[in-house]
């Protein structure tokens, strides 16, 4: 299928010095300047932008005033949260040149009501702020992902962001009670509510959320709180194939039930790129094993989570599931774990992969799918894959890397053909080729390729009603 444009692009103008003097006749002096670097570009290098003119408004009206007056002028906006995603939503290298707006300077935790489990923040509030805030009131945020020193609410709820809790909390949009946005033409949609049950009409706070800025600009979120666990306990299990992972999995939600919080798949791969590239991470097992799960619960008061994954650790013996495993007898231990865990994107950054996947298929197929797409890369030439993710939902990041001794430089022409065949696969097997990232602009041609056209025409026609202008985030998950 072939991109189809959303028709508004020709209709589009740059910034030009006539806007950038009509915006801050409307705007404090601060708040308008030169964009830096960190503006223009984003984590994977993949998209890079030379100049940009930034705003960076202080309250939701100030937003309103900007979008309004660049809808009338007809500037594309960019939102930018922490500048963290990573399929290119942050940044718009084609196409006339957009305001860059961000929220960073809106970052106040408005009101917390621990007795509801409720609370809101505004979108420039960072997400590790957030968690503190719900941890000062004895509540968790459970939303967490290894940029969670960085990011920001407003970016996490406009992707949808999942992260390592998916499992028991779901996603950010199952976190999300309510927001405050403004639409396209300027309009102020004040949506904050701290309602569980609210019938009225089409629900646009699931609009929004996951529309990564291209329907409006989130201002602030009513978010959702849990109760902290009155224990928690990690482990790492050494599995001896991914079809053992997916049965301890099952032994483990019939006997905790609700209690896992997280349960991770690690390769070997993965734990070989860390010794090399990051030493300083104390991985769990002397000998590496080619297959290990890392498995995170929280517990009730009376509950006792080593004893409940001793528990897990000999039932997985008795039926050879596991064949080791090390359970942290201490806070300290557990964030060793984890940071293996953390630090293998690190790793693979520095490894430089030839093509990333971020993909999610049906809990019971993964066995299946990690088969099957080790042949099909594997007919491509000598590569290593290093698959690792949410085994929880189903969500794994297959990256595929050069040979060693190779970079990723050497497989540029190679790059297309990887990805088209692990997303091919994806595809036949029911699964998403976007399972937490999003769309951004990397994986629009994605879309069109493997989206359900009765889907995408509905796309379509909501982001024509809602920004006949296009200004929104131009070029981002629908294709210009």
């Amino acid at each position: 299928m072939t991109s189809k444009p959303t028709g508004v692009v020709s209709l589009l103008n740059p910034v030009t010095d006539a806007f950038e003097t009509a915006l801050r006749a409307i705007l404090p002096e601060h708040s308008v300047r030169a964009a830096e670097p960190r503006y223009l570009e984003e984590p994977r290098g993949r998209y890079e932008v030379r100049e940009g003119l930034l705003a960076l408004p202080e309250t939701t009206q100030e937003v309103s005033q900007i979008v309004r007056l660049a809808n009338e002028m007809r500037v594309g906006i960019v939102p930018y949260g922490g500048g963290t995603g990573l399929v290119g939503g942050q940044v718009a290298p084609d196409g006339p040149a957009p305001l860059i707006l961000s929220l960073e300077r809106m970052n106040a935790i408005r009101s917390v009501h621990p007795e509801e489990n409720v609370l809101i923040a505004e979108a420039g509030t960072i997400l590790a702020d957030v968690q503190a805030a719900a941890q000062n009131v004895a509540r968790l945020f459970p939303l967490s992902l290894a940029a969670e020193g960085t990011a920001r609410i407003g970016g996490n709820l406009a992707t949808n962001a999942g992260g390592v809790n998916v499992l028991r909390y779901g996603n950010a949009r199952d976190l999300c009670l309510g927001l405050e946005a403004v639409l396209p033409d300027g309009t102020i949609w004040n949506g904050l509510s701290r309602l569980r049950k609210d019938n009225t009409g089409y629900d646009l706070r699931n609009l929004l959320v996951g529309s990564e800025g291209s329907l409006g600009i989130i201002t602030a979120a009513s978010l959702k709180l849990s109760p902290r666990p009155a224990g928690e306990g990690t482990a790492f299990m050494v599995v001896d194939s991914p079809k053992a992972a997916i049965s301890l999995l099952a032994e483990a939600r019939s006997q905790l039930g609700d209690g896992i919080s997280a349960f991770e798949i690690i390769h070997k791969q993965g734990l070989d790129f860390l010794e090399e590239y990051i030493p300083s991470v104390r991985l769990p097992f002397e000998e590496k094993p080619e297959w290990c799960v890392l498995i995170e619960v929280g517990l009730a008061r009376g509950l006792d989570p080593q004893e409940a994954l001793e528990t897990l650790f000999e039932t997985g013996l008795e039926k050879e599931l596991v064949s080791d495993g090390l359970i942290a007898q201490s806070v300290g231990q557990r964030t060793e774990f984890w940071s293996v865990r953390e630090h293998i994107p690190e790793a693979n950054r520095l490894v430089g992969s030839i093509s990333s996947h971020d993909i999610s298929v049906p809990i019971s197929l993964v066995p299946e799918f990690i088969a099957r797409a080790g042949r099909v890369v594997e007919q491509l030439g000598p590569l290593r894959i290093n698959c690792f993710g949410h085994l929880g939902d189903g969500n794994l990041h297959y990256n595929v890397f050069p040979d060693a001794g190779k970079s990723r430089q050497d497989y540029l022409a190679e790059r297309d053909e990887v990805k088209r065949v692990v997303h091919d696969l994806v595809h036949e097997l029911g699964g998403s080729v976007s399972a937490e990232h999003g769309i951004g602009r990397l994986k629009t041609g994605d879309l069109e390729k493997y989206g359900d056209p009765a889907k995408l025409a509905a796309m379509r026609a909501i982001k024509t009603a809602l920004d006949p202008n296009g200004i929104m985030n131009p070029g981002a998950v629908l294709a210009l």
